[in-house]
């Protein structure tokens, strides 16, 4: 099996190939004239052929040696153009991101606020994974998750974004048609649209319009349920 060769000896001979002497190579690389030759003799061993040519004037390539450089070279110059990209991609984000958040959030406040994000940073495929069940971050289901409580595992990183407030909302037309709502006393004189199974646990606190103002702890009767936020927006928009 032929040994493979030494990547510090192909830099020094591409440097001298490149400078013309052992002396101006040896003044890019910071390293002393007979370090270098002594790295090209140690490659010209390895393949077993003589790759430079040399003169009083200088270094001029055998034929071995200008296969051996064009190799080198395009070689050097690949690994140039990945340092770059590495370079490149610290400061510009690439790849695929994924995101998870609930349905409702997703379709009604994140997908408002994607265009921004996208023309920011073009080089990132973004996908969005709308689920009202938690994906696990851990088993890369999905890279980073919004969420509407405290995630559950704690080994994960968290930054608050917003805060959230609960209003009752009602369409004109309703409005017009059975009067409006002036305290919380009066809810149970109106109809109420609720967050309907099935739906995780942690969306549960979104019906709290069941029993809001009751001191009994008994629920009100809602006239619909949905389990689909965006589907409960349009039907309070309806009238419903």
């Amino acid at each position: 099996m032929v040994a493979p060769l030494d990547w510090d000896k192909l830099r020094i001979f591409h440097a001298a190939a490149e400078a013309g002497s052992f002396t101006h190579a040896a003044q890019t690389l910071h390293l002393s004239q007979s370090a270098i030759s002594r790295q090209v003799s140690a490659l010209e061993q390895d393949v077993g052929v003589p790759l430079f040519h040399r003169h009083a004037r200088g270094l001029i390539l055998t034929e071995q040696g200008e296969t051996l450089y064009r190799t080198a070279h395009d070689v050097l110059m690949k690994l140039e153009n990945v340092r770059s990209k590495l370079a490149e991609s610290k400061e510009k984000p690439t790849g695929r991101l994924r995101v998870t958040t609930t349905v409702g959030l997703g379709s009604g406040w994140l997908i408002e606020r994607i265009q921004e994000f996208v023309e920011l940073y073009p080089d990132i495929q973004l996908q969005l994974i709308l689920d009202n069940e938690e994906l696990d971050l851990t088993m890369r289901h999905a890279d980073c998750a919004i969420r509407l409580r405290q995630p559950q595992q704690p080994d994960l990183i968290q930054r608050r974004l917003f805060t959230v407030h609960m209003h009752v909302y009602a369409s004109a037309g309703y409005v017009s048609k059975y009067g409006k709502l002036n305290s919380i006393d009066e809810i149970d004189q109106h109809r109420v649209v609720t967050f309907g199974e099935p739906a995780p646990s942690y969306l549960t606190g979104l019906n709290w319009l069941e029993i809001a103002g009751r001191t009994d702890g008994s629920s009100r009767i809602p006239a619909l349920q949905v389990n689909n936020l965006l589907s409960i927006r349009r039907a309070v928009q309806r009238g419903v």
